[in-house]
């Protein structure tokens, strides 16, 4: 872990604390929704799913009410979803969701037990279990909640020195001698690694030649209006945010570093899935039937102005909504219809847990130097993604699952990744800690 990371807006948030829903948006949610409210949504579960789901039997959650923590970012929604929605009382459960403030606090929450899951950084889960990102503890990737939708911001004061892409960044920083701030979310989570990957790509050493701090995700644009970095990766809506405020621009989205990245997870302990089997399969079945209700174009609408609430994200629903629907602009001139925007479902690709997408975060961690030695990289995957688990639950909501656990995947510097020969992959990089 770097020296130089420190989380500079952490102290703001000392006080965390569960939030009660704001009922005039909830209420706006469902109405809005009536047509698949949760009495009509028991409807369309199959009979023999429905009356298992509600028996008082051995499958009866362990747990009733479950406490699944997220952080204010757009891809919060499938937690929010599950719960406003109704898609918890299907399954015999109720979640509460606990916003929080930084990604420590969701770790050591998770870890601790105070919360039962979360909303978390794919590269965090990892983190942890490798015992590197906080004190070791075994770790389950439930599924994965979401494909894409972050991005790499800089400032406008670096814009008006002629920076517009990675090229004319690295040539300012060959020839301005001071040093450059980048702000990340948490070592060794996934803004991190889209952070390095493409300060990499550009011809720029993450490690040693720019300094980098983490900052919570919703500090990041009070942060660099007040001058505290040259740029920052963080997921939406924040990237929108700067543009919005007219403090910084969009240089890359994390599409175009790895199209359909994995991102957020469901994740927990495996001391949790362990003890409560019932209510993990609940909770993942909730969450999962509120990833395919947000996929579709037409309700996410809705859904960003549930989400923009200040029980939620607390961020102007405009600012939500268009890049959640796919309109980018990247406050610098371009304008596009992105294809490749936040994706929750897509027929469940994007919800399997493969292992190739958990193996890679371990080959970043080792290239930047956060792991001292190669793993055992299969044998992770295998013990931290529950694919056994996920393929129970999709298997009931009538979903496929790939028959290969790895996918291969072309990244933004050419070089694919496969999850065949992980340490090789890893020590492969020109640029590398």
């Amino acid at each position: 872990m770097s020296t130089n990371e420190k989380d500079v807006a952490q102290k703001s948030f000392a006080t965390e604390k569960v939030v009660t829903p704001d009922n005039s948006r909830r209420n706006f949610f469902r109405a809005s929704a009536g047509a698949l409210g949760a009495s009509v949504l028991m409807g369309m579960v199959p009979e023999q799913v429905r009356n298992n789901a509600w028996a008082a039997g051995t499958d009866a959650p362990e747990i009733k009410e479950v406490k699944i923590g997220f952080i204010p970012l757009t891809d919060c929604a499938p937690i929010v979803v599950a719960a406003e929605m109704g898609f918890d009382q299907k399954y015999g459960i109720k979640i509460v969701p606990s916003k929080e403030a930084s990604w420590a606090g969701v770790r050591d929450k998770v870890v601790n037990g105070e919360l039962h899951a979360a909303h978390v950084l794919y590269g965090l889960v990892y983190g942890v279990q490798m015992g590197i990102g906080g004190m070791q503890k075994d770790m389950a990737v439930l599924m994965s909640l979401n494909n894409n939708g972050q991005g790499i911001t800089l400032a406008n004061q670096i814009k008006d020195k002629g920076v517009v892409d990675g090229p004319t960044l690295k040539r300012l920083l060959d020839n301005e001698n001071r040093d450059f701030t980048f702000a990340q979310t948490f070592p060794t989570g996934t803004h991190a690694m889209w952070l390095y990957y493409w300060l990499a790509a550009n011809g720029i050493n993450a490690i040693k030649d720019v300094k980098t701090i983490v900052v919570p995700p919703p500090q990041m644009v009070a942060n660099m209006r007040i001058g505290n970095m040259d740029g920052y990766c963080v997921g939406e809506p924040w990237g929108a945010r700067a543009i919005y405020d007219k403090v910084g621009f969009t240089v890359a989205t994390s599409q175009d570093i790895w199209v359909d990245h994995p991102e957020k997870v469901l994740g927990t302990t495996a001391e949790f899935v362990a003890k409560n089997p019932n209510t993990t399969r609940a909770m993942m079945l909730a969450v999962l039937e509120a990833c395919r209700y947000i996929e579709a174009t037409a309700n996410r609408p809705a859904v960003a102005k549930l989400i923009a609430g200040k029980s939620y994200v607390n961020a102007p629903e405009e600012v939500i909504e268009g890049r959640f629907l796919g309109h980018y602009d990247n406050g610098n001139g371009k304008k596009w219809e992105d294809s490749n925007f936040m994706k929750f479902f897509n027929d469940g690709k994007v919800n399997f847990p493969y292992l190739s997408d958990g193996m890679w975060f371990l080959t970043q961690h080792k290239r930047w130097g956060l792991l001292k030695d190669d793993p055992d990289y299969l044998a992770i995957a295998k013990k931290v993604n529950q694919i056994d688990l996920y393929t129970q639950v999709a298997s009931q909501l009538g979903i496929s699952v790939p028959k290969d656990p790895m996918r291969s995947s072309k990244l933004m510097d050419g070089v694919v990744w496969d999850g065949k020969n992980p340490k090789a992959y890893a020590a492969g990089f020109k640029i590398k800690a």
